[in-house]
């Protein structure tokens, strides 16, 4: 028996240096009011989803992989691919590849201000 499930990925978590200046950072790319969550052990930003309990993921203060050595986690973009790059060099991340079309869609790679190596992905 092959295991299968409709979404394999369940939660990503990214570490950031300064969990304000990420918030902003990410809200502005993507469009988004991430929710600030004061709970133990340490305060984390999640990422929010339509229904309120969608796959998703935070940000949490924490060391950062030194720059582009990290796991890739692929972001859906609110709007065209492009406009989200603009976006994210703008408010402080290095785009590293120039847009990729495979099947499911485009995407880029980009670096956030914490070297996170982030996807910007239009389905």
């Amino acid at each position: 028996m092959t295991f299968k499930p409709d979404n394999f990925t369940v939660w990503i978590e990214l570490p950031v240096t300064d969990l304000d200046k990420a918030i902003t950072f990410y809200n502005d790319v993507f469009q988004t009011e991430l929710i600030r969550e004061d709970m133990a052990p340490n305060p984390i930003a999640m990422f929010p989803t339509a229904d309120g309990k969608g796959k998703a993921g935070h940000l949490y203060p924490g060391k950062p992989p030194a720059k582009g050595t990290g796991p890739t986690v692929h972001l859906t973009c609110p709007d065209a691919l492009e406009a989200t790059m603009e976006r994210f060099v703008k408010a402080g991340g290095e785009i590293v590849s120039d847009p990729i079309t495979i099947p499911a869609g485009r995407f880029a790679y980009g670096l956030d201000p914490d070297g996170n190596s982030v996807g910007l992905f239009q389905v």
